[in-house]
């Protein structure tokens, strides 16, 4: 099978969305077990010193690829999803017609909707507390004595703001039933395919995506809870 008739195929494109739906899963949680530091109750030492090690990365050019691999994932993922839906429609125009209804279910309709949030969601973080580029530049909030970013100070003081605290968890949980999709199907790869194993995998699917999503919104919360607060030096400076 040729590559074009391979990612034309239905089989090509649900293997495309299962590999890049392994590789996003492996992603959040790499990422959420970074932002574990923001725990570190040190003033934002280690959750800066890991932000730093991340754009240090193969000459500061490895977080870059790890950004444009992020969206292309992401763009890629989203691609597949479309080719599946309109090669199922095709495939069954009356029965589509027929059972419309089922679309209306969270199964169908509601990770479409979910998809869309989560789409916008890495956009917005990109934009927001990878770049920069948005909320940030209205706090104004100073640079580390080596001239970096103070990453620590960014996210705590971007989760000071309700809506955008509110816009995270919500962004989470609309994530949640991609993530325990990814996790089921990388367990299926790593041969926990048997019948057998259906509820073995549901259990540890929905474990590590709870895991997961929680640990994530528990950074807003801990900070609209004061939990996690800006060291005393970067508040009287402010």
């Amino acid at each position: 099978m040729t590559s074009s008739r391979f990612s034309q195929s239905s089989i090509g494109q649900k293997i495309i969305m299962a590999v890049t739906g392994i590789l996003l899963v492996l992603f959040v949680l790499i990422h959420m077990l970074g932002n574990l530091q923001l725990y570190a109750n040190d003033g934002g030492q280690a959750l800066n010193a890991y932000a730093q090690m991340l754009h240090d990365l193969a000459g500061g050019y490895g977080i870059w690829i790890a950004r444009g691999g992020l969206l292309l994932l992401v763009a890629l993922h989203i691609w597949s999803a479309l080719q599946l839906t309109l090669m199922n429609r095709r495939a069954r125009p009356i029965d589509y017609e027929q059972h419309a209804y089922k679309e209306s279910t969270w199964a169908g309709r509601g990770m479409r909707i979910s998809g869309i949030i989560v789409a916008i969601f890495i956009v917005f973080h990109l934009l927001h507390l990878t770049a920069g580029k948005i909320i940030l530049p209205a706090l104004n909030i100073p640079l580390l004595a080596d001239g970096g970013m103070n990453v620590f100070a960014n996210v705590v003081q971007s989760f000071q703001i309700k809506w955008v605290a509110g816009f995270y968890i919500a962004s989470m949980l609309a994530l949640a039933p991609h993530l325990a999709h990814g996790i089921w199907s990388l367990l299926q790869t790593l041969g926990l395919s048997h019948p057998n194993f259906n509820a073995t995998r549901k259990l540890i699917a929905g474990l590590l995506t709870a895991l997961i999503i929680l640990a994530n919104i528990s950074f807003p919360i801990a900070v609209q809870l004061k939990h996690v607060t800006l060291p005393s030096s970067l508040v009287s400076s402010r």
